[in-house]
């Protein structure tokens, strides 16, 4: 197999890992219509800001999604296209059902 073909598939898999867990599958899955602040993700999560801020700074390390500051706010956006593609197939199946 080419080098170049066996690193999309370790990428790939890292972004499965990552998008494993449920907060963070929530997360991308939201922010793929339009970006958000995190007071709004984790109102909509109903879970405490640190746990969604944990969340989000996985993501954000593994560049799936990037921040962008407005004043005192952070919105943040899916910036990954394989996350997109990934993320976008899974819920593509589900309404398929």
């Amino acid at each position: 197999m080419e080098f170049d073909k066996m690193q999309t598939f370790e990428r790939e898999a890292e972004i499965l890992k990552v998008l494993g867990h449920p907060v963070r599958l929530k997360i991308v899955a939201g922010l793929m219509s339009n970006s958000c602040n995190v007071k709004k993700i984790w109102e909509c999560l109903g879970l405490p800001q640190a746990t969604v801020s944990q969340h989000l700074a996985l993501l954000k390390n593994k560049q799936i999604i990037q921040g962008r500051r407005d004043g005192v706010e952070v919105f943040y956006q899916v910036v990954c296209p394989e996350a997109r593609r990934i993320v976008g197939a899974l819920f593509e199946q589900i309404s398929c059902q």
